[in-house]
């Protein structure tokens, strides 16, 4: 009996190092370095992990998190590729610290990279917006004094498929433009959340998922955005209606699910116009989700007079229901007028 107790004893440590990384890869870097205590095994196992993951919360003390970042990144095995690196800051972070982390990620092949840190976007090194393994780009900007960093004018990423920002603005050309994603042929996915938006022109022969998040600040101007997206399958709009999306120029024909969440502002006549104007172009969707406020602003619209041409392939129909709101039934109806079998879900 003593025998079997001693031979599974540590059965964890006999598993394969594929298995071992695995598991260590969803550790934080900190915790995933702290194993090398546990058996002359697990000394060096951390050091070939393809995924970094440097999150200030993680650490007791702030000013732990450059000294320990730094020796991860002088210790960690310079022969094995990076797949993912994260980080996260709460606060400002040094300069040189995040052009080295970022630098060494770069220079190691990482495809998956997210970065949340409050610095300004010149200390962020060129090699970052020119790298030709990276497929993931998620750069959040903490938007503590509404003031939206400049976007870089131009990118050289061609492997990438999808893209994240918050709290970007985006430069615009001589002709009055803002065409920051036009070089990104392999485009899939992409998420704008709290950016300036004015002028904004998004061309895209590759996008399939489109979202746009705005915030709760009203824009220094009226905003008009253009689409340039024919394979766009699914898009989704949250947030305040405001001036965003009035003068939105597009054929949104080749999408198959919308999801739509307005907040009900006090003045919202043109918004409701411009989500009916949406709805009539909607021909080909297959699923629309609502938030209840999203219905409220279309009631703002005299419905009764207005037939849609579409929505005639629609089979699913969401409502997600918001406290202090409410789901006005002839909007429901309205919406079903030209597909009455679509499936009706109430989400509360």
């Amino acid at each position: 009996m003593k025998r079997e107790r001693l031979e599974s004893k540590d059965r964890l440590s006999a598993l394969p190092d594929c298995i071992l990384l695995l598991i260590l890869s969803f550790l934080s870097s900190e915790r995933a370095v702290q194993t090398c205590i546990l058996s002359p095994r697990w000394n060096h196992l951390w050091k070939c992990l393809p995924t970094l993951r440097l999150n200030s919360f993680n650490f007791k003390y702030f000013k732990d998190f450059t000294p320990l970042v730094t020796l991860i990144l002088s210790l960690r095995d310079n022969s094995t590729a990076l797949h993912t690196l994260t980080v996260y800051r709460d606060g400002g972070v040094q300069p040189r610290l995040l052009k080295r982390v970022i630098n060494y990620g770069i220079s190691h092949n990482v495809q998956h990279l997210d970065i949340y840190v409050s610095c300004n976007i010149q200390h962020f090194p060129r090699t970052l917006f020119s790298s030709h393994t990276l497929t993931s780009l998620k750069l959040l900007h903490p938007n503590f004094y509404i003031i939206r960093e400049q976007f870089p004018y131009s990118l050289n990423l061609p492997s990438l498929t999808e893209l994240h920002l918050h709290a970007f603005a985006f430069p615009v050309g001589d002709d009055g433009r803002v065409e920051p994603f036009s070089t990104l042929h392999k485009l899939n996915t992409l998420i704008i959340d709290d950016c300036h938006l004015q002028n904004l022109c998004i061309l895209s022969t590759s996008l399939a998922r489109l979202t746009i998040v705005t915030c709760d600040n009203p824009p220094d101007a009226c905003c008009e955005i253009e689409l340039s997206t024919p394979n766009l399958c699914i898009f989704s709009f949250i947030g305040s209606p405001f001036h965003k999306l009035y003068g939105i120029k597009s054929n949104l024909s080749s999408i198959k699910h919308i999801d739509i969440d307005l907040t009900l502002m006090l003045n919202s006549t043109k918004c409701s116009l411009f989500l009916l104007n949406c709805l009539v172009e909607l021909v080909n969707v297959k699923s629309i989700t609502v938030s209840s406020p999203t219905l409220q602003v279309l009631s703002l619209v005299d419905l009764f007079k207005i037939h849609l041409p579409s929505l005639c392939k629609m089979k699913s129909l969401k409502v997600k229901k918001k406290q202090s709101s409410f789901i006005p039934d002839l909007l429901v109806e309205f919406l079903l007028q030209n597909s009455p079998s679509t499936k009706v879900d109430i989400i509360d």
